[in-house]
């Protein structure tokens, strides 16, 4: 993977960029050329972290965004293509009015006080998810973000609002149902393929790595069908806690793993496999 520099201004400041990024490779030991292309994110922990702390849940979220900042600067700087981090599930939706209203509030504090920041960083902004279930001043500073940031390209992030896993393939069985039922699909035609194209992250590549905070082991329907080949990675450190050092440091574990996707590799010419 080589350095970006594109939409820079000058020569100079675009070698500096270079050699940033390469200062950042060496430094932590990280192959460019075997990087994730897509990370996807359960950030967990803020409610424990403010509990911990004898604060309102609330400010636990707000230290919590804190770090979203922190790792999104971190991909960028990586070149990461694809960052989704799993802001607020359709379950959320049963937590208590007031949590849920803050927690909207600070959605909407934070799409304002990051587009322009997202926007010099190249980052390009989409959201998986039930956009519709979103109260409409939040929708109307989504959009607008969105279409703010539409022609970056260096890099996606993604956030999961009102999302849920088995909500996200059961719109998509109906879609696919609908198109059958019009004759427009054939049931003997639908393949893996199908049911990904009409899933919310069609034309993105699968997560490469799935990292969760606070020390929970659980997926917590999110990704259910594009997580099958992930590498997980799970940290007791609560989100608010989790620094950008912690999350290069999994990148790095991430390159030292092999990643088979259900295969076996011969190791010699015998056909012995390993």
């Amino acid at each position: 993977m080589k350095c970006d520099a594109s939409n820079e201004v000058g020569v100079e400041k675009s070698q500096h960029n270079c050699n940033e990024q390469s200062a950042i490779y060496q430094l932590h030991g990280i192959d460019p050329s075997r990087l994730p292309r897509h990370v996807a994110i359960i950030m967990d922990g803020n409610g424990r972290w403010a509990k911990k702390r004898l604060m309102n849940r609330v400010v636990g979220h707000e230290k919590g965004s804190e770090t979203v900042r922190s790792i999104v600067t971190a991909c960028r700087k990586l070149e990461i293509e694809v960052l989704t981090l799993y802001a607020f599930s359709t379950e959320n939706w049963a937590r208590p009015k007031a949590e849920v209203a803050a927690l909207m509030l600070l959605l909407k504090r934070f799409l304002i006080s990051e587009r322009e920041t997202l926007h010099k960083q190249g980052i390009s902004l989409q959201m998986i998810g039930q956009k519709e279930k979103l109260p409409d001043d939040v929708k109307q500073v989504l959009d607008d973000t969105i279409l703010y940031t539409a022609h970056n390209r260096k890099m996606r992030l993604n956030l999961a609002l009102s999302y849920g896993g088995r909500e996200e393939i059961l719109h998509a069985v109906r879609k696919i149902a609908s198109k059958v039922r019009k004759g427009v699909l054939s049931p003997g035609k639908i393949t893996e393929e199908t049911i990904a194209s009409h899933l919310y992250t069609r034309n993105l590549p699968d997560p490469d790595m799935v990292i969760r905070t606070s020390g929970e082991m659980r997926l917590s329907n999110f990704l259910l069908w594009q997580a099958g080949y992930a590498e997980f990675f799970f940290t007791e450190t609560l989100w608010p806690d989790f620094t950008e050092q912690e999350f290069v440091g999994m990148v790095k574990k991430y390159q030292d793993r092999d990643r088979r996707f259900g295969k076996v590799v011969c190791s010699s010419n015998d056909g012995s496999q390993h």
